[in-house]
């Protein structure tokens, strides 16, 4: 009977977190291009910026992509094929599905740190998160894939060879624990796979040995 129980138990929807920095607009457009709009998991990014107040950062994206680009407010709920944009000046976190906004002190000299999400990601979401680094200065997102990883999830980042600014790609390879280094064309597809697999609540990763690059 535990079994039976089990396997009718739906899994934990897996969620995506992608951060960026230098030229991380372009680098997110061409990613969002890759989804489809029946994307089966809720996207969220932090993309480094000074601006302050309003952005237009989702309306910009939103141009470029199928799913939904918001930028996110506080409490609301995380859904499939929406894709939620960090606000200036606040960190984003998720916790119990929702959106969560800090003003918690700066972390690798940023407000919002793609470190923050990805940790907050990682505690939640554990095998089920999958986290992706594109381009930019810096080593934000370096600490918080590895977190990503510690707790079973997907480590994703753009190969640095195809990226304008490598330094946040390059600084995590260093730091190991990267399971897939892509183009950032096929990093769109590449996410679509990943969560997609029935795995029966499993991770996503691919069957490849700990701190390894592959393209898939």
């Amino acid at each position: 009977m535990n079994a039976r129980r089990r396997q009718n138990t739906p899994a934990r929807p897996y969620l995506v977190a992608i951060g960026s920095s230098a030229d991380g607009l372009s680098a997110l457009r061409t990613l969002l291009r890759g989804l489809p709009a029946s994307f089966p998991a809720p996207v969220l990014i932090v993309q480094h910026r000074t601006t302050t107040g309003r952005s237009m950062l989702a309306k910009l994206l939103a141009r470029h992509s199928a799913v939904l680009v918001r930028e996110a407010s506080a409490g609301e709920v995380i859904r499939a094929g929406t894709a939620y944009v960090a606000p200036p000046g606040v960190h984003l976190v998720v916790n119990d599905g929702r959106v969560q906004l800090e003003q918690s002190p700066k972390v690798q000299f940023t407000r919002p740190s793609i470190d923050v999400l990805f940790e907050s990601v990682a505690r939640i979401y554990g095998a089920r998160a999958i986290g992706v680094l594109l381009s930019g200065f810096g080593r934000d997102g370096a600490r918080g894939l590895q977190a990503i990883k510690a707790r079973g999830g997907t480590t994703v980042v753009q190969a640095p060879e195809d990226a304008r600014y490598p330094y946040l790609a390059q600084a995590a390879i260093a730091a190991d624990g990267i399971d897939l280094t892509l183009p950032l064309v096929e990093i769109g597809p590449a996410l679509m796979r990943l969560v997609s697999a029935d795995d029966g609540g499993g991770s996503a990763q691919p069957a490849i040995g700990a701190g390894s690059s592959i393209r898939i």
